[in-house]
Formats: structure tokens, sequence, C-alpha cells
């Protein structure tokens, strides 16, 4: 972040203690760590924070596909259940109607065949 070398540390220091001097120097280098500590730690749960921000748009956006994938799967189950059971369905009823009219076709039979006295085999 900043490109301080040694050297220029060690005249920030000389004109520190003769600025502020002996007595007062371990203080204030002590404040000034507890500060930047403090600096730090404020920066690294900035970004913590933007990374979970960041972190729960992207299972956000997951969620989101998932469902999609999940509404578009659940559709295209329900046209072929709707396509397969009108494929089942139509020969069924034409199965039951011929049935029904076999049905009506014998009963008439044998009514006719009563009526008439023959024993019917």
């Amino acid at each position: 972040m900043f490109d301080i070398g040694f050297s220029e540390l060690m005249l920030i220091g000389i004109v520190a203690l003769i600025v502020i001097g002996p007595e007062r120097l371990p203080k204030v280098a002590r404040t000034l760590g507890h500060l930047l500590g403090r600096a730090q730690r404020y920066v690294n749960d900035v970004k913590s924070d933007i990374s979970r921000e960041v972190q729960l748009d992207e299972l956000k956006k997951l969620q989101s596909q998932v469902t999609d994938s999940a509404r578009e799967l659940e559709s295209s189950v329900r046209a072929e259940y709707e396509s397969a059971r009108s494929a089942i369905e139509v020969p069924a009823q034409e199965a039951v109607a011929d049935l029904q009219s076999t049905t009506a076709q014998l009963s008439e039979t044998l009514s006719a065949a009563e009526t008439k006295g023959k024993p019917v085999a």
C-alpha cells in the first residue's frame, strides 16, 4: 500500500523523538499501534462483509436458476403426462364404447331369442 523503506521509517522515528519528546514517545507509539490495529480490524470486517454479500448474491442467483430449472422440468413432465394420458384415454374410451355397443347388441339378441322361445346356448 505505502512504499516506505527502512530509512524513511528511521527518519520518521527521529523526527517524532525530537517533536514529541522521549517521555511521551512510548505512549504515543502505543496509542498509534492501537489505532492502527483498530483500523486494520475495521478494514478486515468491511472486507468480510463485502465477501459475504457477494456470496449471498451468488447463492440467490443459484437459487433462482435452480427454481427456474425445477419449473421447466415440472412443465415438461406435465406436458408429457398430458400427452401420454390423451394417447391412452382416447383408445380406452373407444374400447369402452365398443364394449357397450356389443353388450347392447347381445342384450337385444338375448331378449329377441327369449321372446321367440328359443333357448340360447
